[in-house]
């Protein structure tokens, strides 16, 4: 979500103005329901907007060409952009004849283009239109975003501007529905982050560069990673591919797609992990904040047939647990990453360490620190740096094509000291990625340096640490005890101890340790008997992020406590007496 007020009061208050409209809602439309109007007619009248310089120019070429079988072409051309509208009416005409203002607004809507119509559909905006003409406030509703407040052409409301002002409306419509907000975007001082972190090593010479969010809500990851690439290369070519399940976000997202010039054919409507829109594309960028913690049941059926295809499918190395479905996210991803592409996606703490060696979720950083050495970063967050949840972050950086001094080698970077509080919190959110933090970080990370500290550690900082992949390996093994008999003597089978199944225990063997010296050293002097079976052996990995960065902080001493009990027992002992005015 963008911080509006630190983007310029105009945004803010075109944003309040626009959601002002609600006054006109009141009582036909409960307060959670105001957004199934605004929503739909602020597309509409940035769409409207956009088009008004070239509306008679449409409206002449579409004269001349209406008897063709293919016309899209050519009244694209004319209006300048991948819509137009065929319709005579305009807002202004519109209101012009409030008699027929059903009718001709219907006839305005039927005028856009088949992309248009699709944006639409998403909004449910023909149920929308029949509640506001029974409420008779559609007049209202149209005279209310025709007025000065509501201009949203490009002259005065750039892309970007604009793409701030539907963010901040879909904040307010989930806040007023009592939804997570914050499941929607994110803020942009964390989109910068990754863009700034998934572009720092890259030299674009002119070449055309794919971007693919595969949770895109409104889209916003993938405007700004188009608006930096063309401040590092204004002539690199750059397209852009998202799927989006929820209709009115993904509307949003398509309909900014459209004004900003790209093909909304690369914006598609589904479910990323039952319904995958891309199948058989790689990409050279991937951003994403995907949900975490949420549940793939709804989705287990479809996901399952697709790991059971192996390496043909996206969920080969392993499936997370039921209840979050964020690695899922991950997989997808990896098998949409193309050679020499690199990845940014926000997870929360549970990919790190979640499931025991041998499980899904554990299979899975396998697959990317020892099958293929993908894991290039991890980079730790504040708390509260979301709207929609207060816990720590991690955005991972996962490249198919690490350069050499970073094979075999992953970069965990502490980054939960490097902020800014707000003034006024967002939700969740109470501290920013100022650029001042984000440039920071983003020198570690390019420094690539070990044990290396960026700022002030009594005050803002990041901490960078190196570790070999293998590091965060471990081999679990299996001890085993023999079974005795009554007489103390061990039970035989085919010549061998029979386990004694309640003496069975675990250890866990760091991946770089030799398994028989570590068996010698930790277990054999307390338990002479034993053995491993080693059938059971399983490798596992986990990346204890905390643990590496901790540091131990000495306890008080005790008679400094009892110093500062002392004291406050004086004060204490003294403000009664000045309360009863009593003397010892």
């Amino acid at each position: 979500m963008a911080d509006v007020s630190n983007v310029g009061v105009n945004i803010a208050e075109k944003s309040a103005l626009i959601w002002n409209v609600a006054d006109q809602l009141v009582g036909p439309f409960k307060a959670h329901e105001y957004g199934l109007v605004i929503l739909p007619m602020t597309v509409v009248k940035r769409f409207h907007d956009c088009l008004l310089p070239t509306h008679e120019a449409v409206l002449e070429q579409y004269e001349k060409v209406k008897h063709l079988a293919v016309v899209d072409g050519f009244l694209r051309k004319a209006s300048g952009y991948q819509f137009y509208n065929t319709s005579k009416f305009t807002f202004e005409t519109l209101l012009a004849d409030s008699e027929n203002i059903e009718a001709n607004f219907r006839d305005y809507l039927a005028g856009f283009s088949a992309n248009v119509q699709d944006v639409l559909a998403k909004f449910n905006f023909n149920d929308v239109i029949n509640r506001m003409v029974d409420a008779n406030v559609l007049y209202l509703v149209i005279k209310e975003f025709n007025s000065q407040n509501g201009y949203l052409g490009p002259d005065k409301v750039s892309a970007v501007d604009c793409g701030y002002i539907f963010e901040d409306l879909v904040r307010r419509f989930s806040e007023s529905y009592g939804e997570e907000a914050g499941a929607h975007f994110t803020s942009r001082d964390i989109i910068y982050l990754m863009t700034d972190i998934l572009l720092s090593d890259d030299v674009f010479d002119g070449r055309n560069i794919t971007v693919y969010d595969m949770a895109m809500g409104t889209s916003q990851m993938l405007s700004c990673m188009e608006e930096r690439i063309r401040k590092l290369d204004a002539e690199a070519e750059v397209t852009c591919f998202g799927q989006e399940f929820n209709p009115s976000t993904f509307a949003i997202a398509k309909a900014d797609m459209m004004i900003r010039g790209g093909d909304p054919d690369n914006m598609r409507f589904g479910d990323t992990l039952s319904e995958d829109r891309f199948e058989g594309y790689t990409f050279n960028k991937i951003i994403s904040n995907p949900p975490f913690g949420i549940s793939w049941r709804k989705e287990e059926d479809a996901v399952k047939a697709e790991a059971k295809l192996g390496e043909n499918g996206r969920f080969a190395p392993g499936l997370p647990k039921i209840s979050d479905g964020q690695q899922l996210f991950v997989l997808n991803g990896l098998a949409k990453l193309a050679d020499d592409g690199k990845m940014a996606i926000i997870q929360n703490g549970s990919p790190l360490f979640a499931g025991d060696a041998g499980s899904g979720p554990s299979n899975i950083r396998k697959y990317m620190l020892e099958d293929h050495d993908w894991l290039e970063a991890i980079i730790q967050l504040s708390t509260d740096a979301f709207m929609n949840t207060p816990l720590t972050t991690y955005i991972w950086v996962i490249n198919k094509n690490k350069p050499s001094f970073r094979e075999g080698k992953v970069q965990l970077i502490d980054a939960s000291n490097c902020f800014e509080k707000r003034r006024k919190n967002i939700g969740n959110k109470r501290n920013d990625i100022t650029d001042d933090c984000r440039e920071m970080i983003v020198k570690a990370y390019g420094e690539f340096e070990n044990n290396r500290i960026y700022g002030d550690k009594n005050g803002i900082y990041c901490e960078s640490k190196i570790f070999d992949s293998a590091d965060f390996g471990y081999r679990k093994i299996t001890i085993e005890r023999p079974l005795y008999d009554e007489n103390g003597n061990k039970v035989m089978k085919k010549g061998k101890p029979v386990a004694d199944s309640d003496l069975r225990d675990t250890e866990t063997v760091p991946l770089n340790e030799d398994i028989d010296e570590y068996f010698a050293r930790e277990v054999l002097p307390y338990a002479p008997d034993a053995w491993i079976d080693k059938s059971q052996t399983k490798v596992g990995y986990e990346i204890p992020m905390t643990r590496y960065f901790y540091e131990y902080q000495k306890p008080e001493e005790s008679e400094a406590i009892l110093d500062r009990i002392v004291g406050l027992e004086d004060e204490i002992s003294a403000s009664l007496r000045s309360l009863f005015g009593k003397e010892n």
